[in-house]
């Protein structure tokens, strides 16, 4: 049976053999349409483990519309995010686990660090506490704050934005301890353990 196939031509809005044939088609590379398309499809993932969690709920809320920019689908399951926000202070126990969170997640993917907890350890300098999320896994923005403002955090998605359109995924922070390194060190049954990883880290930069 043959098919009935629409006059295009005849649809509204729609002007063939009338324009320039510059202004017919657009030129562009296939990575950019991709990064434009990536750029306003994020899917986060929270991870919040103290008060910058709640800066982190209340930028997600209605208030602050992050809608606007495409990222208002929170997905609690890592395979189905593709940003991930580490809000809150990281300990030794809990570095594999966010390294395994990680790697579970969809590629290509990103890392925002909120607050100077996740970033650098903030005032817990102490022997069980993570000096900084980019020592396990890569970090592409770094949000200042104790806790930083929900502008602060909407403005991170921004930069993130800019950088994924740009294409720039490979300037990230610091190179991520690998989870059987970080497995070792925890069952380490003396020593300190944050002297052991910035020793396995700086051992494991590229």
């Amino acid at each position: 049976m043959a098919r009935n196939i629409p006059d295009i031509s005849k649809l509204p809005g729609v002007t063939i053999g009338d324009e320039p044939a510059e202004k017919s088609f657009v030129l562009t590379k296939l990575e950019a349409v991709a990064n434009w398309g990536r750029k306003y499809s994020l899917w986060p993932y929270p991870f919040g483990t103290a008060c910058c969690g709640i800066e982190m709920m209340a930028m997600l809320g209605p208030r602050y519309d992050i809608a606007r920019y495409g990222a208002e689908l929170v997905r609690f399951s890592p395979r189905q995010a593709d940003m991930m926000i580490v809000a809150g202070t990281i300990t030794m126990k809990m570095a594999p686990i966010i390294k395994k969170i990680y790697d579970q997640m969809a590629e290509p993917k990103w890392v925002i660090s909120m607050g100077v907890c996740a970033s650098s350890g903030g005032f817990y300098t102490n022997y069980c506490t993570l000096q900084g999320v980019d020592q396990v896994i890569p970090v592409d923005v770094y949000v200042p704050g104790c806790p930083p403002h929900p502008e602060a955090v909407l403005r991170s998605v921004l930069l993130l934005q800019e950088k994924i359109a740009q294409g720039s995924n490979f300037e990230r922070g610091r190179s991520h301890v690998f989870a059987e390194e970080l497995k070792d060190l925890l069952q380490a049954p003396q020593g300190n353990p944050a002297e052991k990883l910035h020793q396995i880290e700086k051992g494991g930069r590229s």
